[in-house]
């Protein structure tokens, strides 16, 4: 079927990151389920099936936002997109290195590695899968 317009370049950020971050929301809630069950880790006040849904998704409608302003305002701004991204994901681990949430030693290692493994994968989608569906031209085709 042809299509009669074409996306605009904010469009398909947008459009993009959002569904990375519907990909992302689902790999972190598998990874919440597979964490929490390998590790008897129970405390859900701050991360939970409710908060990723929702703090991810916006998350990443900001995130493509953002990589359009990237990629319209500077010259290699893909480049510094993907640098900052990743800068920004390697920030966050060594924070949530340091993260306190309980008394207890053994809650606070167990809430580290989920913070972690959240943030990893945040931070994979935004670095290198939103670059790299936004110029696949099977992705707007089909998916877009």
């Amino acid at each position: 079927m042809e299509k009669d317009f074409q996306r605009t370049p904010f469009q398909k950020a947008l459009l993009t990151g959002v569904f990375v971050g519907f990909a992302a929301t689902i790999i972190c809630l598998v990874y919440n389920v597979a964490y929490r069950e390998s590790t008897g880790f129970t405390p859900s006040i701050l991360i939970n099936v409710s908060s990723l849904i929702f703090a991810i998704n916006i998350l990443f409608v900001l995130i493509g936002m953002t990589y359009y302003a990237f990629i319209k305002a500077l010259p290699k701004g893909e480049f510094l997109f993907i640098g900052l991204s990743i800068l920004i994901t390697v920030f966050c681990l060594f924070k949530a290195e340091n993260a306190h949430r309980s008394d207890d030693y053994t809650v606070n290692v167990q809430f580290r590695g989920l913070l972690a493994g959240i943030i990893f994968i945040v931070g994979l989608g935004a670095c290198f899968f939103l670059p790299l569906l936004f110029h696949n031209k099977k992705f707007e085709d089909n998916v877009l």
